[in-house]
């Protein structure tokens, strides 16, 4: 009886290992092509969206990069007040593509998708393939223009209308970032034959 303990006990160690491999980044996020060989669920997820939505891969991966690291179950930091009572956390941003609350429960009402979850790297994907077609039909933003695409990702549709973004140096950079990422994970991933 207790050499199947000792099997169930393994089992489940090696369980508790492994679940969180789903969930972790990959290991190389600045070689487009090495995250593809790494993750094929990743790639099939944003070239299933890329088909669904027209926002290409390399601007899929860019935003996510920007977002989450590719992390499937980031969250924001939680707050504290006298810096020892927690308070919750900064926004309900989860997951993949770090999507609100509200926004995602939009989303799926939209598509009619409503199993998706943050945590999964297909929903997520088609998440960002929707928001930034909902950006390009609101604010005529290319789909191709993952700056703006970016802009409007982070401040929504009515914030980037109003430009709240001009207002935000820090975030500036960042969406400048996401347009040199999302070039570069294009020309790695035409160098290794993958668009």
């Amino acid at each position: 009886m207790s050499r199947t303990y000792a099997l169930l006990f393994v089992v489940a160690i090696l369980a508790a290992c492994g679940g969180r491999q789903e969930f972790s980044a990959p290991r190389n996020l600045d070689n487009a092509c090495a995250l593809a060989t790494e993750r094929p669920q990743y790639f099939a997820a944003m070239r299933a969206s890329e088909r669904r939505w027209g926002v290409g891969v390399p601007v899929q991966m860019a935003i996510i990069h920007a977002e989450s690291r590719f992390i499937g179950d980031a969250r924001t930091p939680v707050r504290y007040t006298l810096g020892v009572i927690p308070m919750g956390r900064q926004s309900s941003a989860l997951g993949y593509s770090q999507a609100l609350d509200g926004t995602w429960e939009e989303y799926q009402r939209e598509t009619g998708n409503r199993r998706a979850t943050r945590t999964n790297i297909r929903d997520a994907t088609d998440f960002v393939g929707w928001y930034s077609n909902k950006s390009r039909e609101r604010n005529g933003i290319a789909l191709n223009d993952a700056r703006n695409l970016y802009l409007a990702y982070h401040e929504g549709h009515t914030g980037y209308a109003r430009g709240s973004y001009n207002a935000k140096p820090w975030l500036l950079g960042v969406a400048d970032r996401v347009a040199t990422r999302a070039q570069m994970y294009d020309q790695q991933l035409r160098a290794c034959r993958r668009r």
